[in-house]
């Protein structure tokens, strides 16, 4: 019965480890391909160059980089600073609100 009990309590951990994480954070609308490099103003014009040219658009806040579920939320939001208020699953950001700096 204990071992039970404790696979419980570790598959409980587990789960809380990679829940959903809701809230709001600030940051930039960039590339993958430059990634925490991209989370200032003076990368505007490079993010967007990355992202025409094939990378992909990622959130950064901090030194987090976040992939988003739905890009084309962001498309013209690209190079800049934004507030975002969303949840996180797995370093998966789904947007419910954003808002320009």
């Amino acid at each position: 019965m204990k071992k039970y009990l404790m696979l419980l309590v570790v598959a409980l951990f587990f789960t809380a480890a990679n829940a959903i994480d809701k809230g709001e954070w600030t940051g930039f609308i960039t590339d993958d391909k430059c990634g925490v490099k991209g989370n200032n103003k003076g990368h505007s014009a490079c993010a967007k160059d990355c992202v025409k040219n094939g990378a992909k658009i990622v959130f950064v806040s901090g030194d987090k980089v976040y992939a988003i579920k739905d890009t084309k939320k962001v498309e013209s939001f690209v190079g800049e600073e934004v507030t975002i208020t969303g949840s996180i699953t797995n370093g998966v950001l789904e947007i419910t609100k954003l808002v320009k700096k």
